[in-house]
């Protein structure tokens, strides 16, 4: 199985993997259904998760049901847990949404809810997020997940995004990070594919953040600090939801 999801992985783009999985789902539910692990984006029980990244892989990472990793069920979680995300009004912008959550987000009533994005073809907004085509002001919360690893000018995406957020406002900017990196390794000379992947883990990435992110997005103007949310539940809980101990959930605010 490790070796069929490494190969699925490497050659096959991970939105196109979400939009198979779409018609797939009641095939992937009977043959994973079971009581080990639970998603709680779909709310369904699982009798495993699958393998997932790269180069090393990580065990029980990828739902099968929604294709979430840690991070969005973490995410998914504090939403939940800790707002009012479900249930009061908003008007919500989502750069390069994840498919489940912008099939999701898409449903509710109480959410004004436009997605962006400058390449993918199912979004609502064509825009560059160095140059976003929205008044000043104009959001209540921003989610903004591991895109700004591929811009080198993440300063213009950063104040762009702060730009757009209303007083009050609120969002979540994750990025990949190395907990260990006081200071984020980038090389904007690194070119070559193979390359990018050796120094910063992804192809298409310029550069590893490190524990500075939290400086860069305080830069902009935004108010912030490093969130452990997975470090909430038991470890009970932790294994059933496939979290992560060390997965930072940052979380910014806008005066």
């Amino acid at each position: 199985m490790k070796k069929v999801t490494k190969l699925l992985l490497n050659k096959i783009p991970r939105p196109m993997l979400i939009k198979m999985s779409i018609w797939a789902r009641p095939l992937i539910y009977q043959f994973f259904k079971g009581d080990q692990f639970y998603d709680p984006i779909d709310g369904r029980s699982y009798r495993k998760f699958l393998p997932y990244g790269y180069g090393k892989q990580r065990e029980n990472a990828l739902s099968p049901g929604t294709l979430s990793l840690e991070r969005h069920r973490q995410m998914w979680l504090y939403l939940q847990n800790e707002t009012d995300f479900f249930i009061k009004n908003y008007k919500v912008l989502h750069i390069a949404p994840e498919q489940e959550f912008l099939r999701k987000f898409k449903r509710m009533s109480n959410l004004n809810y436009i997605s962006a994005d400058l390449y993918s073809p199912i979004v609502d907004v064509k825009a560059d997020i160095l140059d976003l085509p929205f008044e000043n002001e104009s959001f209540d919360i921003i989610f903004c997940n591991h895109v700004l690893e591929h811009i080198e000018d993440d300063a213009k995406a950063i104040s762009e995004l702060y730009r757009v957020m209303k007083p009050g406002g609120w969002g979540i900017l994750q990025v990949p990070m190395k907990n260990s990196l006081e200071k984020t390794y980038e090389d904007f000379t690194i070119k070559d594919p193979k390359e990018r992947q050796k120094h910063f883990g992804q192809y298409d990435h310029v550069r590893w953040y490190g524990m500075d992110y939290f400086d860069r997005l305080r830069k902009a103007g935004f108010e912030t600090e490093p969130n452990f949310y997975s470090q909430k539940f038991s470890e009970e809980e932790i294994k059933k939801y496939g979290l992560r101990h060390n997965e930072i959930l940052p979380i910014v605010y806008k005066k």
